[in-house]
């Protein structure tokens, strides 16, 4: 982690500042810096990153009455007042006085988790994004809401997976199909033998887009633009690279195969209990933009092969969603509809002597209950990095035009150093994990 010139002397000021600032509330220090918040205490959060999936999550823990939100955290000036003037609002509108003022804005997410007062982050900034903040705010002592997906690369997946067991924090990921009683009564079904044996997983995602060549344009005022680089190479601004349509450029993300990936491939691995290992052999065939900015893949397929024989399809091709098929029915779950063959499935019990998943029907509360008792949450990180490495490798293979062999105990590709090299990025000066 980079650190700047002078950078002790004006966090002391920002420390001393956000106190003065904050509402009376008991800080974390009162317990001791790491420690899990004090039962009756209001769990204190900051947001980092103010865009679309950051502010549902910011509206979301507004309405946790356990909760007090400090602060917010976005290099986009316009995107971060409005997610304070959003915070004083809410609760202006509870307080005596009609008016609040004990929420920060901050430029630079250092100079956030400098505070001594929060307790939690919620990590929701772009993916190149996620290793650094997420280090940084365990180092710092901070339990961390982190957004999927889970990182850039399967290296950085692996630093943050051992910072939050070095640091001892809870890790919770926005994967919140594992908190939706319907996925979960699936993935009982499978686990439980309810359609035999499994022979195959379809995991259907979204395709990706394709955009223009954009000339560059000024940087508007108020947006550190260099700051939202940080890491990735350098790159002249335009409005279509940045914010939302980040996810299309590989620079950033890994496009709709890791965006919805990071959903439907973790359900996959939470029904066949895979959640610590991963396939042997992954597959795949991406069609790419020939041109523009936008350089992830539209279409795509990928064969992954675990060991006990079951093959997982990731593809563009198919209905958003998950089916399993075994040699006794199939199941089929999504956001929007469950449907199984034969339909009598749906209604079987799994009884008490039968394996059972871990209950969450809240995925922001099942966090908080879990800053309070130290447990591990119902999405933890480690389960979030095993199932993403899968959509990772999956963009490696794609790239490269042959199969991937993979061993997951290592986590290391075999026989392959041009593939084991993407299992990482270079990092733009002076930022380093």
């Amino acid at each position: 982690m980079v650190e700047r010139a002078g950078s002790f002397s004006r966090r002391k000021f920002l420390q001393a500042a956000s106190l003065l600032a904050a509402p009376c509330l008991i800080p974390s220090t009162a317990w001791g810096r790491g420690r899990s918040a004090a039962p009756g205490r209001r769990i204190t959060i900051a947001l980092i990153g103010c865009g679309g999936m950051g502010r549902a999550n910011l509206n979301g823990f507004l309405n946790k009455p356990q909760v007090q939100v400090l602060a917010v955290c976005d290099p986009d000036r316009s995107r971060r007042e409005s997610a304070r003037g959003e915070v004083e609002k809410h609760y202006a509108q509870r307080a005596a006085s009609g008016s609040y003022r004990g929420c920060e804005n901050y430029n630079d997410f250092r100079d956030l988790l400098a505070r001594d007062d929060l307790d939690a982050v919620i990590i929701a900034s772009p993916d190149h994004w996620h290793g650094l903040h997420a280090v940084a705010a365990a180092r710092a002592g901070k339990d961390i809401y982190g957004e999927k997906p889970l990182c850039l690369t399967i290296r950085q997946g692996r630093a943050m997976c051992e910072a939050i067991r070095r640091y001892r924090r809870v890790f919770q990921t926005g994967s919140q199909q594992r908190s939706d009683r319907r996925f979960r009564q699936v993935c009982e079904l499978v686990r439980n033998g309810r359609i035999g044996r499994v022979r195959r997983i379809i995991c259907g995602l979204p395709p990706g887009s394709t955009t223009g060549n954009h000339p560059p344009i000024p940087v508007p005022d108020g947006f550190d633009y260099d700051l939202w680089l940080g890491p990735a190479p350098w790159a002249p601004y335009c409005q279509n690279r940045t914010h939302y349509n980040f996810r299309h450029n590989l620079d950033y993300s890994g496009g709709k195969l890791t965006d919805w990936g990071a959903h439907h491939i973790d359900i996959a691995q939470w029904a066949l209990g895979t959640m610590n290992t991963g396939p042997t052999l992954v597959q795949g065939v991406g069609e790419f933009p020939r041109d523009g900015l936008w350089n992830a893949a539209i279409n795509y397929r990928l064969n992954c092969r675990y060991d006990n024989g079951v093959h997982l399809i990731v593809s563009s091709r198919h209905e958003n969603g998950v089916k399993f098929e075994g040699d006794e029915g199939w199941i089929f779950i999504s956001r929007g509809r469950i449907e199984a063959a034969p339909e009598s499935l749906l209604a079987e019990e799994i009884g008490p002597d039968e394996h059972r998943l871990y209950v969450s029907t809240d995925h922001r509360q099942n966090f908080l209950d879990c800053v309070r008792s130290r447990r591990e949450p119902v999405a933890p990180i480690e389960h979030a990095h095993r199932s993403i490495s899968i959509a990772h490798l999956g963009n490696i293979a794609m790239l490269l035009g042959r199969s991937i062999k993979w061993d997951p105990q290592r986590e290391r590709i075999v026989g392959d150093d041009t593939a084991s090299r993407m299992l990482d990025r270079a990092m733009r000066e002076p930022w380093r994990l």
